[in-house]
């Protein structure tokens, strides 16, 4: 990056002149987005249709939730729109690493191996493996259950030879197959749902093992998910991608009938499963999340991309690069000082509708090894398909940024972010 002194007036015109290219520039990329987009919105629609959705199943229910026809055609619709047998939602999930926690405690035992085959999970999963933090808190070692990892090949590529060789070993006792489909916070690329269908069917060929993917964050970015092409398992949270910036919070498990099953008995209870869970008004947000991800998405895939050229023009290096395939709405600048990833991330909140005067600081964020530093001006607490910058106060200090309600307030942010940059 220069080390021009810009004052507001200069980077302003920097900026807009900027602009104008980046537009010319992106509009083939931006039309094959709203492409899958579209197919992947007259799917949802065709779904809710076939289930005749109407307003009595938005009706709240409490105490147990017997009988809640809303909450249980939901999970059929999700199931329809993911591909596979069986699905739930719910708003109780608290986060993506809690449904995640639910997947791999519903399906390992005693004995039993983990392996990632992407290398390290996200760091908030660290702790409920095992691998960092206290034992004796309930992690999955504490429970006698492995882990095992596969690196990628040069960050881009799931080792499938070397994901069947461990699955060929005599006695390996693994469970579970775990694909982490987006990057955390690796410098790593997000894997596309063909890649992880090979992974499953390779998987299946030599084991009885299942495949979990953690979907967060790269759902309805192509147009269809990886259950759709034989994972046993897609988990993620509500206020990502899938609950399209309406629902309030949630999460969801979907998949094979009977790892969904034995996930939904982890939820609730053994033997009570699914049956039970009050919707407490909160089902119709999660209808309309779904039915407003396919576009919300693409408005977070553009803001990216956008972000991609305007930060790769001012000659910081960037990952997907505006014009590579992108398989999750993340992006990262690496911005080489502690400095600039905080002038980012202070761009990013003076651009957002919320907390716009709020300004970020890093702190011990639970869950991180690292000091992190946030930026969320966000109308739902913590939403990452809403506009948001994060990262690990570590070098290259990247940034990851991700979300975008609208492209055009997208836009607004990243050059909040990157005018805070040029003014140091």
């Amino acid at each position: 990056m220069t080390d021009k002194k810009y004052t507001p007036e200069e980077a302003d015109a920097y900026l807009a002149a900027l602009t104008d290219a980046a537009e010319r520039e992106l509009g083939e990329v931006y039309r094959e987005i709203d492409r899958v987009s579209m197919a992947n919105t007259e799917r949802i629609l065709r779904i809710f249709r076939e289930h005749r959705v109407s307003e009595p199943l938005f009706a709240a229910t409490s105490g147990y939730g017997y009988d809640d026809r809303g909450r249980d055609e939901l999970d059929r619709i999700w199931a329809d729109a993911f591909g596979c047998e069986a699905a739930f939602v719910r708003h109780s999930i608290a986060s993506g690493t809690h449904a995640l926690a639910i997947a791999l405690f519903g399906l390992l035992r005693t004995g039993d191996v983990m392996l990632a085959a992407t290398g390290k999970p996200y760091d908030t999963l660290d702790e409920v493996i095992g691998i960092a933090g206290e034992a004796g808190r309930g992690s999955l070692a504490d429970y006698g259950i492995s882990y095992r990892q596969v690196d990628l090949i040069e960050g881009r590529r799931i080792n499938i030879e070397a994901v069947v060789n461990a699955l060929s070993e005599p006695d390996n006792n693994i469970r579970v197959v775990f694909v982490q489909r987006s990057r955390g916070y690796l410098d790593r690329y997000a894997l596309s749902v063909d890649e992880i269908g090979e992974l499953a069917r390779e998987v299946h060929r030599v084991s009885d093992a299942y495949v979990v993917v953690d979907n967060c964050y790269g759902e309805f970015t192509a147009a269809y998910e990886p259950t759709a092409v034989g994972a046993d398992l897609c988990v993620g949270s509500l206020i990502k991608n899938p609950g399209g910036g309406m629902a309030e919070s949630g999460g969801y498990i979907a998949g094979s009938a009977r790892a969904v099953e034995l996930c939904g008995y982890r939820l609730t209870a053994v033997g009570v499963g699914l049956e039970i869970g009050a919707s407490l008004g909160n089902t119709k947000s999660m209808y309309k999340g779904l039915f407003y991800a396919p576009h919300t998405v693409a408005q977070a895939l553009k803001t990216a991309v956008f972000a991609a050229y305007v930060f790769e023009a001012l000659g910081l290096r960037v990952s997907p690069s505006w014009s590579e395939a992108r398989h999750d709405i993340i992006q990262t600048v690496e911005c080489a000082t502690p400095e600039r990833l905080c002038a980012f991330c202070r761009g990013i909140q003076a651009g957002s509708p919320v907390d716009s005067f709020v300004t970020p600081e890093p702190w011990a964020m639970p869950g991180y090894l690292d000091e992190i530093i946030m930026a969320a001006g966000t109308f739902v607490s913590g939403a990452s398909i809403e506009l948001s910058a994060d990262g690990p106060l570590r070098p290259p200090y990247t940034a990851f940024m991700q979300g975008g309600l609208t492209y055009e307030s997208g836009r607004y942010g990243i050059l909040c972010a990157a005018k805070e940059m040029l003014l140091l």
